[in-house]
């Protein structure tokens, strides 16, 4: 491991987090150019990710299925918008089993074109409907720029598809999986997120509509950390999706399509993160708990290794995840810092003076230094431990809100338009013209994140750039 100091956020924002990934053991480049090998620390916290999300998914009623990574070809090309957006993102196979293929495979860069072919030959009547899938995968995606966990070649994630009879009833699936998103960001990750509908040009390809969540790093810059979509009737069409309605009429099926991927992960880094390394939200840690034994010869250890073990098991005995950091031949100073960088929500100390007074010593990682540390009773500890991680928990995500709504700026012109989304969020009357947008993306390298259901004046206000009647207003900023 690299014994280079960690660079500060202010310094060099992306050296810091590329270096706190790696030396985080989250994760490692691949051989391949733009991928990524996510490390057991990393998988873990990928893993925890899921059950939180799967959990939801199944309370909404959906259920998971596994999907062929191998596209034909022709499947893409069948909904124009679609194959118009992703076809430079393709990894096409030509070569397989050393024989030229009769028609290339596309390496699944999402699934909408099989899932709509197999839901042709699925659906056939009402009673077939509403169709309630999700998939745990890997899609690969030919990025030119990459960045760890933010945007690799391959990446994982989960992607739901549903069908449905009425386009209300896809509008409601759409707006429920993006309210599945908000809860997952807000009381799992402890994000804050701004949330609403993607403009024309920022949509999913073959989407009527894309909602998504948008959430402010600490370095101001947005990350699209969710997304759900209304595909109407686009790959129904597409793909023949007909079922016989109860007036023995066929009628085209209305398809969503919903996504949260391990990008996530990357939100978490840069939204909590500090110049000590990363800081975990306790509900997704890996450990919520890190144990330190402390001695100096091995009658002490002896008797502190009781103890250690003795309050460990109390803690996994309440579903706390615990890890006990016993590694001989590193002092109690190297595994502190070991631990704060990769963000464990809670240390305890446990030494010779606080077996005396059958005491610990706690030490929080969302506060650093003499503030975040408190020496507690032995007793009810697993109590003590529980309510300390909700507080952390807590604390996290009225951080990120505060950090979120204090760069978050509604402007007076265009020129104060332009100083905030330099360095924060714009909050901005927008005509909706995708000539604006290109315009105020061209002067400012600032896009439209999403635009927001909020209250607004019945006659509207002037879009920001160009001066005419807008109806909406929509969030803007520089991202990743």
């Amino acid at each position: 491991m690299s014994k280079k100091k960690l660079p500060s956020r202010t310094e060099d924002y992306n050296d810091w987090y590329n270096t706190v990934v790696m030396r985080a053991d989250l994760a490692d480049y691949g051989p391949a150019r733009g991928t990524m090998i996510v490390k057991p620390y990393g998988w873990t916290l990928w893993e925890n990710m899921q059950q939180a999300l799967d959990r939801r998914f199944k309370d909404t009623g959906h259920v998971n299925a596994g999907f062929p990574m191998f596209i034909p070809k022709s499947f893409i090309d069948r909904e124009a918008s679609h194959v118009e957006g992703f076809s430079p993102e393709l990894a096409v196979v030509t070569i397989g089993g050393g024989k030229q293929l009769e028609e290339p495979l596309v390496v699944r860069p999402t699934s909408e074109t099989i899932i709509g072919h197999t839901y042709s030959k699925w659906i056939n009547s009402y009673r077939d409907l509403p169709v309630l899938i999700n998939l745990w995968n890997s899609v690969v995606r030919w990025e030119l720029r990459t960045k760890l966990f933010l945007r690799t070649l391959e990446f994982w994630w989960q992607e739901g598809h549903t069908a449905h009879a009425t386009y209300e009833e896809a509008q409601e699936e759409t707006l429920q999986m993006l309210d599945v998103y908000i809860d997952f960001a807000r009381n799992e990750a402890a994000i804050a997120p701004f949330y609403g509908r993607k403009s024309n040009s920022e949509k999913f390809p073959g989407a009527d509509v894309t909602y998504s969540i948008e959430a402010m790093m600490g370095d101001k810059k947005a990350l699209q950390a969710g997304t759900s979509h209304n595909l109407g009737q686009n790959f129904a069409k597409a793909f023949d999706i007909q079922y016989l309605d109860n007036n023995n009429e066929m009628q085209y099926c209305w398809t969503t399509s919903w996504g949260l991927s391990t990008r996530f992960i990357g939100a978490m880094i840069m939204t909590h993160g500090d110049d000590q390394g990363i800081i975990m939200p306790p509900r997704l840690a890996p450990h919520q708990v890190v144990l330190i034994p402390i001695y100096k010869d091995d009658d002490q250890k002896t008797i502190v290794m009781e103890t250690v073990e003795r309050i460990s098991s109390e803690l996994l005995d309440h579903d706390i995840r615990v890890h006990i950091d016993d590694r001989e031949g590193f002092t109690p100073g190297h595994k502190f810092n070991h631990w704060e960088l990769r963000g464990v929500p809670l240390r305890m100390e446990i030494g010779p003076k606080d077996i005396a007074n059958q005491s610990v010593t706690l030490a929080r990682r969302d506060i650093v230094g003499k503030e975040g540390k408190s020496i507690v009773s032995q007793d009810n500890i697993t109590s003590i431990v529980s309510d300390l991680l909700i507080v952390i928990q807590d604390s996290l995500l009225e951080r990120a809100t505060k950090f979120r709504d204090s760069n978050t700026y509604e402007p007076r012109d265009y020129d104060h338009f332009k100083e905030i989304v330099a360095d924060g969020f714009a909050l901005a009357w927008w005509c909706g013209e995708d000539t604006c947008e290109i315009a105020i993306k061209t002067e400012t390298k600032a896009t439209s994140r999403c635009i927001p259901d909020i209250d607004l004046p019945v006659k509207g206000g002037t879009c920001i750039h160009c001066g005419k009647m807008a109806k909406d207003k929509a969030y803007f900023a520089k991202s990743y």
